[in-house]
């Protein structure tokens, strides 16, 4: 994530400001902003400055945001299922209830997000589910915990996450969340008169709290305003996204309306394949819910099963940091993608053939995992860079695949009951298969585009005719 990206989150004011400099050539931010020459050594130490300020914040604050939606797997290997009565398709349906909650509510919270000042409204709804999170500890009954887990997806959707950088955060969550399950688990189980996994909830809803204290100190608001810089940063920062603006509208004198941005993606085939792949690959993954259970069933008893689950996402998060970082050096997505889905399908294969040796299991889950996951950032980024222009219609696309590919868990999370235990043949199988229709439809899609007929819109023709772009494929007026 580059620092223009994590400024892009207090835009508004600024654009709204431009208007009113663009009146008056004596203002000094104008004249500062007529002299402006990117890539100096001061603009290169702000970028710096904002980027520390920002990344690592945002990074950890993903961190525990993905430990606290995915720690139900843990608690459920501690001993929650049974202490609640709970059947398969009651587990699954806390894992859905999330995702439901979340695909509603994300972008109206996104929209709350541009008109707040970050630096509060993020670590105030941090510290809202780590409140929730915590409450969890006390429930005593199915219910109670499907409700939290409603609201934990309702409130998490202000909580986007789009960068390849905070995919990571995804992995090492993994890891974090073993971590504290085996120590949490093991030191405090009866203490108080409180199972293992209340304390597990308790804990980890407790830091999240804490730390969105902090990051209300840590996080930048808008670059004309912000305490964290001086009174130079600010207006170098005012300037650069000025520039930025001036650039982007000397390239476009008209954009595409909300309406006609949905519109134009809707009618975009492409959009349908990005979709279809995302769902693939999303539904691969909702066995991080259960892989602490499958790793019980191994034989790995107790505590120790919270441990073993350390190693998996490690070696996950090492292939989600280097298969993006030669997908960019390359500038390749498609076989990167087609990479990640073969290993997944090969390895998802192989657990389910060699069922009697757990060692090789383990391994190969790793692998599983590793595929499915590397292949995440990658996907959003080549529809990005498939469908780029309009840059209104760019973003609309990315928000379906992203809350489409979303819908997989609410079907995924049936695909692992315990009845299948220890094997769980029938969900290895189910996710082999789509991870091999994944490498399939990756492999093919290059191929298949230029073929597709392109629907365009009446808006969309219009921009292109005012860009001065033409189309190599035939239209049909829609």
């Amino acid at each position: 994530m580059s620092t223009k990206d994590a400024a892009s989150l207090a835009k508004s004011p600024v654009d709204t400001a431009s208007v009113q400099l663009a009146a008056d050539p004596e203002d000094p931010i104008q004249q500062a902003l007529a002299e402006y020459q990117p890539g100096t050594p001061e603009e290169k130490k702000l970028l710096r400055k904002i980027d520390l300020y920002m990344i690592p914040c945002l990074w950890f604050m993903c961190v525990l945001a993905y430990v606290d939606r995915n720690n139900i797997g843990n608690a459920k290997a501690a001993g929650m299922g049974k202490d609640l009565g709970l059947t398969d398709a009651n587990y699954s349906m806390l894992i859905s209830i999330f995702f439901i909650a979340y695909l509603v509510l994300e972008v109206p919270s996104n929209l709350v997000l541009a008109r707040c000042r970050p630096s509060l409204y993020l670590p105030g709804i941090m510290a809202a589910w780590g409140i929730l999170v915590a409450g969890m500890s006390q429930v005593k009954t199915y219910q109670g915990i499907l409700v939290c887990r409603f609201f934990l997806g309702m409130i998490e959707a202000g909580f986007s996450k789009r960068f390849s950088i905070f995919f990571t955060a995804l992995c090492i969550s993994g890891a974090v969340s073993g971590l504290l399950s085996g120590a949490i688990i093991s030191g405090l189980e009866g203490a108080k008169g409180m199972q293992g996994w209340r304390w597990l909830f308790l804990i980890e809803g407790v830091i999240t709290v804490v730390f969105s204290i902090f990051a209300a100190f840590i996080l930048v608001d808008y670059p004309g305003t912000s305490r964290r810089l001086t009174p130079d940063e600010r207006q170098l920062a005012t300037i650069r996204i000025l520039h930025d603006k001036k650039a982007h509208s000397s390239h476009a004198t008209k954009k595409l309306s909300p309406l006609q941005a949905v519109w134009a993606s809707l009618v975009d085939l492409r959009v349908y394949f990005f979709t279809a792949l995302y769902l693939l690959d999303n539904g691969c993954a909702t066995i991080n819910y259960f892989v602490p259970t499958v790793v019980q069933n191994m034989g790995y008893a107790g505590v120790r099963a919270q441990w073993m689950t350390v190693p998996i996402w490690i070696v996950a998060t090492a292939f989600l940091c280097i298969v993006p970082q030669t997908a960019d050096r390359f500038k390749e997505r498609r076989w990167h993608i087609t990479f990640g889905f073969t290993l997944a399908f090969v390895s998802g294969i192989i657990i389910v053939t060699v069922e009697n040796n757990l060692a090789a299991r383990y391994a190969f889950i790793c692998f599983y995992i590793s595929g499915v996951y590397a292949a995440f950032p990658l996907i959003l980024t080549w529809a990005s860079e498939t469908i780029s222009l309009p840059s209104e219609k760019r973003a609309v696309s990315i928000a379906i695949v992203n809350a489409v590919g979303n819908l997989a868990a609410i079907y995924g999370s049936y695909m692992w009951p315990s009845t299948d235990a220890p094997s769980y043949k029938r969900g290895f199988t189910a996710m082999a298969g789509m991870c091999g229709a994944g490498a399939i439809i990756t492999a093919l899609m290059p191929i298949v585009f230029p073929y597709l007929p392109k629907f365009t819109t009446k808006a969309e023709r219009e921009l292109e005719v005012i860009e001065g772009h033409t189309s190599e494929r035939s239209e049909r007026d829609l």
